[in-house]
């Protein structure tokens, strides 16, 4: 099973040109079959020309979606969608439930979610979970940690957690959740992974990590310039 994370910046690459068709080409060609992707909008603004991107992406790439509007705010005009956006899953594989859930707020910051997606690979559920943390503050960044352990950690299924958890692998917010789920880049992935900013990025804040039930075969960061994070591809046998 071929996975993905990629925070898309709303389409937007390095050059600052909106080109949702430059994402759906990174997701192509990692050949996942389960995506998980930040920073997605839907109606939102004319950043991305009021597009329904979850609805676009799904239909370019023939794949079953759920969307979580972590932000849902009222239309400029009345009439028109509400303006939402948030994280996104994609799968080749039926979706078969799915919630979101707000994440601790701080005053002043961007409200935060993890998304759950239940998916059935082949026969064996998978327990899909998307999320992306704030920039703002880590004691904050803290208690979504604490929020996302409590929500994800008596899962029975196999799990994995991908999303741009704005940390460092260092950092009091990975080790945590590290003590539940295994990081997938030291097991597989050569060098250091780093994934932000592009083109020249100096961070690895993007992930992938998984439960037990799930043993990674392979990782990598591939090359893209259709946004300001480069993706994580990985490969998983599920038991």
């Amino acid at each position: 099973m071929k996975t993905l994370t990629f925070n898309i910046h709303h389409g937007a690459g390095v050059d600052g040109k909106l080109d949702l068709e430059r994402v759906a080409k990174t997701i192509e060609a990692s050949g996942a079959s389960v995506v998980g992707l930040q920073e997605v909008d839907k109606y939102f603004d004319a950043r991305s020309n009021w597009v329904d991107q979850p609805a676009w992406l799904a239909a370019r790439l023939k794949m079953n979606y759920v969307f979580a509007a972590n932000l849902d705010w009222d239309p400029l005009e009345p009439g028109k969608p509400r303006r939402q956006y948030g994280t996104l899953v994609l799968s080749k594989y039926p979706i078969v439930d799915s919630r979101n859930s707000l994440l601790p707020l701080h005053p002043g910051s961007e409200q935060r979610g993890l998304l759950e997606a239940l998916i059935d690979v082949g026969g064996t559920p998978l327990r899909f979970a998307d999320t992306h943390l704030t920039t703002k503050d880590d004691g904050e960044r803290i208690e979504q940690v604490n929020a996302i352990v409590a929500l994800l950690k008596d899962a029975p299924e196999a799990t994995v957690l991908v999303g741009d958890f704005n940390a460092l692998p260092t950092s009091a917010e990975v080790r945590t959740l590290t003590t539940h789920w295994t990081d997938t880049w030291p097991e597989k992935g050569l060098g250091l992974g780093l994934t932000s900013p592009v083109p020249l990025p100096t961070k690895r804040i993007d992930y992938q990590l998984h439960s037990a039930q799930l043993a990674p075969t392979a990782v990598s960061v591939p090359v893209s310039f259709a946004s300001d994070h480069l993706p994580v591809a990985a490969t998983y046998s599920l038991s």
